[in-house]
């Protein structure tokens, strides 16, 4: 069996997404356990079609809230799933508002449709110790094409003067 490949470019995210959707507190020591429930609750409850001001039919999930913002990602952290809407969008009852910041980012390619791959993206992105990782706001688009790709948080590079 071979390991899958994710393809990782750096972009600039030149405006904030805000987006809307439900909220699961939860910490990687339980994750197996917490998120696969958040994302069955996100299609129980129809969660993007409550999403009326919704700018696209892509969803993200968001990882944002560490407790160790800025650090690292253990402890508590929030995983909200939902979509992409303006700054001043109305939040639906039982959805929260989340913003991701302008940032520099490292954006990694998961195989179209592989959404059982995404896991292992993630495995390999927290083996990479040479992303200056910001922990702030993280997250993962699943295109309406069936594109997938994982977005993490870089810090600003830095300049020595000369």
């Amino acid at each position: 069996m071979t390991t899958p490949q994710f393809p990782q470019h750096v972009a600039t995210l030149a405006d904030a997404i805000t987006v809307v959707g439900i909220e699961l507190r939860t910490s990687n020591s339980v994750a197996a356990q917490t998120i696969p429930p958040h994302w069955q609750r996100f299609t129980q409850e129809a969660v993007l079609a409550n999403i009326l001001a919704k700018r696209g039919d892509d969803v993200f999930a968001v990882y944002t809230h560490f407790e160790h913002a800025g650090s690292n990602n253990t402890g508590l952290y929030s995983l909200v799933i939902g979509a992409a809407v303006a700054a001043d969008a109305p939040v639906p009852a039982g959805m929260v508002r989340v913003v991701v910041p302008a940032s520099r980012r490292a954006v990694f390619g998961v195989a179209k449709g592989r959404f059982d791959l995404v896991g292992a993206c993630w495995q390999t992105i927290w083996q990479r110790g040479d992303l200056a990782k910001t922990f702030i706001a993280e997250y993962e688009q699943y295109h309406a094409n069936d594109d997938i790709a994982v977005s993490i948080g870089l810090s600003p590079i830095t300049t020595t003067p000369a």
